[in-house]
């Protein structure tokens, strides 16, 4: 097995997905649900994005040339997604755990994509399949994205500890703090994308 390319999938993934920062945005979208309901939405989320993931490893550059839709692109509209999102943090007209539909709609989006499969975990993943040499690492980095979400899991499913120790109180603030980071994050990746069209056309012309 070919360690050093286990570590290097784990880590870089590890690293863009960022499970403890993931954590604020988790609760900040999930603390009013019930206990069994919070574990649930963070289940999704990480099936979800596991199964995004692995699609686009898989198929992805086939899809988006398909498409005629370049990496940029998915970035931007991930930035202008999270804006949205941002937006209801901030304001606090996000939906009451009555009104959502089971708990699919903080899972879906914005936890299982663009938070946790976005475009930078999309890209790394490409990149690294496009190295691959054979079967063997194809299957290394499997089990890289495998461990990567077991992380992400593990660290959502016991989140609850801070619910107690925070308090609905806490949990308002936290909401405020989580929209702050949410509305940057975007902001960054409209900011990216626009920069990397910039160098396409300008290498273009």
């Amino acid at each position: 097995m070919n360690l050093k390319l286990f570590g290097e999938i784990y880590v870089t993934l590890l690293v863009i997905v960022d499970p403890p920062g993931m954590v604020p945005v988790f609760l900040a979208l999930t603390g009013a649900l019930p206990a069994r309901q919070r574990v649930r939405a963070g289940t999704q989320a990480v099936g979800l994005a596991l199964g995004v993931i692995v699609v686009f490893a898989v198929a992805g550059q086939t899809l988006l040339n398909y498409l005629h839709v370049q990496l940029p692109s998915l970035q931007g509209a991930g930035g202008l997604l999270l804006v949205l999102v941002a937006l209801q943090l901030l304001t606090g007209k996000t939906d009451a755990p009555e009104e959502q539909s089971g708990t699919s709609n903080v899972a879906l989006v914005p936890l299982g994509t663009p938070l946790l499969a976005g475009p930078g975990a999309i890209v790394a993943t490409m990149l690294f399949v496009q190295r691959a040499d054979g079967v063997t690492d194809r299957l290394i980095i499997g089990l890289g994205i495998l461990a990567v979400m077991a992380t992400v899991w593990i660290v959502l499913r016991f989140s609850g500890v801070i619910v107690k120790v925070l308090r609905p109180g806490g949990i308002e603030v936290l909401t405020r703090i989580a929209g702050l980071l949410l509305a940057a994050i975007a902001v960054q990746l409209i900011a990216d994308a626009v920069a990397a069209f910039v160098r396409l056309y300008a290498s273009a012309g």
